[in-house]
């Protein structure tokens, strides 16, 4: 019986081996995730699937992700409960906020003026966010705009009915 560097016989080491590489083909970064909804669980398969080597990932992954990871990395760490972040969860996370940034320029773009002059404006985005059940939470980050002169009416009418209580 020879035993190797590590210490283990060669059978043992072969089969620690193998099982290592078993693990390694097997392993998804998507396991953790308990509970998908049927939509993303479909995207999800298709980031999963047909996983190239691990020297090929790294320029796949580029290839597949459009946002800068880097500024998601910065303004993940800019939360102060957040003390490290796993790779796997930096690139879903960039992954799900392209998909969402897709699917909020798609509604907009449907449900907006976009259709006729195909182009997507900032006032499709902010009525979309304001009358989509879906994207109102964006309605202080997506107000529409209004003139300043109707602002400071509105502001003028707002100070009146406090001063009349």
């Amino acid at each position: 019986m020879r035993l190797l560097l590590s210490g283990r016989c060669r059978c043992c080491s072969e089969k620690a081996a193998k099982r290592r590489q078993h693990e390694e083909e097997n392993a998804s970064p998507f396991k953790t995730i308990l509970e998908v909804p049927a939509v993303w669980r479909r995207v999800l398969m298709k980031m999963s699937q047909n996983t190239p080597d691990k020297d090929e990932q790294t320029s796949s992954t580029k290839k597949n992700i459009s946002l800068p990871i880097s500024r998601v990395r910065l303004i993940m760490k800019s939360s102060p409960d957040v003390s490290s972040i796993n790779q796997d969860a930096l690139f879903l996370t960039t992954k799900a906020t392209e998909l969402f940034v897709q699917h909020l320029a798609l509604s907009s773009f449907n449900n907006g003026s976009g259709k006729e002059t195909n182009s997507l404006s900032y006032s499709d985005l902010a009525t979309t966010a304001e009358e989509t059940e879906t994207f109102h939470f964006l309605t202080d980050i997506l107000p529409k705009k209004i003139l300043a002169r109707d602002y400071l009416k509105s502001l003028e009418q707002m100070q009146e009915e406090e001063g009349d209580f």
